[in-house]
This record gives C-alpha cells, structure tokens and sequence, in this order.
C-alpha cells in the first residue's frame, strides 16, 4: 500500500454503484486507494446477500442494524456503533438486512491472512 496524503471525502460527490443480492439492493459508494478500498455501503429494506464471501472487512454499522451470517450457521447482530474485523479467508459470511442499514466498510491489503503465522 503506498502512502495517503492527508484528504477528506466529501460522500455526496461518490456516485452511488447499485448490487442486487439475492432479495434487496445494496448501494456502494467507493474510494479506491492502491491497497486500500473505502465504502459506503447501504442495504435496502429485506437485503439478502447473492453469495458468501471470504473476504476480510472491516465492517462499521452507522445507523441501524444488520445481521452478518457464518456459513456455519452463527448469526452475529451488528447496531449502530458496532464493528465487526475479518481477515482474509477466515470466515465466510453474508449480510441480511431486515430493515436496511448504513455501513462504513474498509478492506484491502492489510487484510491479507498471513500463513506463516
């Protein structure tokens, strides 16, 4: 990852990218840095995730709840004000969101599982 040089995000100047999952949408609003993704994401109302993903977050509920689902069948609620930390390929989870929710979700290199440890 290279060096940030000290910026602000102004998140009504990102362009909202619209997912579909499975049921629902998710909005993604993304500031790529090498190494380094930023987003604001938004669930919509009854959002069911299209797939399970390996992929390590840092996941942070800014306003309302959601439920992040292990394939092995564990359901952990995240609320306003939680966070939840993944590594690479140490789980694999998705995101149900009942009645929608605002999250701030940061991943990238640093994230990376590290085999030999």
């Amino acid at each position: 990852m290279s060096n940030i040089s000290f910026s602000t995000i102004d998140w009504t100047e990102i362009p909202k990218v619209e997912h579909k999952g499975e049921s629902g949408t998710a909005f993604w609003q993304t500031i790529q840095y090498p190494g380094l993704r930023i987003r604001l994401v938004e669930y919509s109302e009854n959002y069911l995730a299209d797939h399970w993903c390996q992929k390590g977050h840092i996941v942070h509920c800014l306003e309302g709840e959601f439920i992040t689902e292990q394939q092995n069948g564990e359901k952990i609620t995240l609320t306003k004000g939680l966070t939840y930390i993944v590594s690479d390929e140490l789980s694999s989870h998705r995101s149900i969101a009942q009645k929608g929710v605002k999250l701030l979700i940061i991943d990238g290199d640093f994230l990376k599982l590290d085999e030999g440890k």
